[in-house]
């Protein structure tokens, strides 16, 4: 995981429709980049639905809410159009972001060891600083804890 206070690495990947994404575009407002394993999947659509329902809070705030996993540009839009979600969701196939952000660990599951990623979100503000950085993150409670921290 990156610390609070560095900068955040930018980027440019594609959303739900093929449209790319800079971090650097965001420059001026604050960012929440959350790092979730894998759409349609329980906690993580949990975790899609809070920030979806959340969305207009997190707009009167002048928040940008970007969600990125490994999974495809056609993955994402159908798991934006089953949900409804709200915000962008990024691809990131070769995992480029994944790993300059960290979060691309060895895990454990039923024994057995595998790399996955890390549900983490990073508050980024204006100037592109980490200035929260949450790791292991539950599912349910991710949004709120976000917006709380607001």
């Amino acid at each position: 995981m990156l610390e609070v206070g560095t900068k955040a690495p930018d980027f440019e990947l594609p959303d739900q429709n093929g449209i790319m994404h800079k971090l650097s575009d965001y420059r001026g407002k604050k960012v929440i980049l959350y790092f979730y394993s894998k759409d349609n999947t329980a906690g993580c659509t949990k975790q899609a639905c809070g920030y979806s329902e959340r969305y207009l809070q997190f707009m009167e705030k002048g928040v940008v809410v970007l969600g990125v996993s490994k999974d495809s540009v056609d993955s994402h839009k159908k798991f934006e159009e089953k949900y409804g979600l709200a915000f962008t969701l990024l691809s990131d196939q070769e995992r480029k972001v994944i790993e300059a952000y960290d979060v691309w660990k060895e895990k454990m599951q039923y024994g057995k060891a595998y790399m996955g990623v890390v549900r983490t979100s990073y508050l980024i503000d204006e100037e592109g600083i980490i200035v929260k950085a949450n790791s292991k993150v539950k599912a349910a409670n991710d949004p709120e804890k976000m917006l709380a921290e607001l």
